[in-house]
């Protein structure tokens, strides 16, 4: 190996300890952060957190940046910091992907954003289109499937199961929803006969009133309000 071979492996080394004791001390940095830690190029940089192993963050636009040990991820494989998002399986889009197709029933548009903490409408639009993901009605419910036929019909029964489920265990007036929940819903139906149950508990909660879209289509399915949703449509959804 020559001389300036030696040098540059040198450089490297310091380079990825510099990397790995900042690391230790901050959970997370910015491409400004690595700049100014290891006075180089952002080329430089990059292969530095390549040789180190490192993951950007889902959110954010992947501005932010840590080490691939460091994340403590939860059972879905994320780990939030703050307001950044970070996911095992990387990007904003695979991310959306592995949690639908691993979801025993599907998930809908809600359960997806409270799980990464971000808007994930265009993604879902992308994805359904571009035939990554399927887009199914369970009732009053539309639930993001896997794209394989066979696994779709899996979660899509599943979720009817549990649909059925909450409907079996709310009384006609009470249940895991309280009286004047169930009003509230009621009543937002009659405001808005066409809306979906995404779109009344959408509704409901800029009013302050939490409930979720599960919940409301458990009240349709109860009081037999499917047919006043836009979406209470036959048949398979498009793709």
């Amino acid at each position: 190996m020559s001389r300036s071979s030696v040098t540059t492996q040198t450089a490297g080394n310091a380079a990825g300890d510099a990397l790995r004791r900042w690391f230790r001390s901050h959970p997370l940095a910015d491409l400004a952060d690595l700049r100014r830690l290891l006075g180089a190029s952002t080329s430089t940089v990059f292969r530095v957190l390549a040789r180190a192993c490192y993951l950007s963050s889902f959110s954010h636009a992947g501005r932010y940046y840590t080490l691939a040990d460091r994340p403590q991820f939860d059972e879905h494989g994320l780990w939030f910091c703050g307001e950044v998002r970070f996911s095992k399986h990387g990007t904003l889009r695979a991310t959306v992907i592995v949690l639908v197709c691993e979801s025993p029933a599907g998930l809908t548009h809600g359960e997806l954003e409270q799980l990464v903490g971000l808007r994930v409408h265009d993604t879902l639009r992308d994805l359904v289109q571009a035939g990554l993901l399927g887009r199914e009605q369970a009732q009053s419910v539309f639930v993001y499937v896997a794209p394989d036929r066979r696994r779709a019909t899996a979660q899509l029964q599943e979720r009817r199961r549990r649909l059925a489920a909450a409907v079996e265990s709310m009384p006609v007036a009470e249940g895991k929803l309280e009286a004047p929940q169930i009003i509230d819903v009621l009543v937002e139906v009659i405001r808005a006969p066409r809306a979906d149950a995404r779109a009344i508990a959408a509704r409901l909660g800029a009013a302050g009133r939490s409930v979720s879209e599960e919940d409301v289509a458990a009240v349709f399915v109860r009081y037999a309000l499917g047919k006043k949703t836009a979406s209470s449509r036959s048949g398979r959804s498009r793709r």
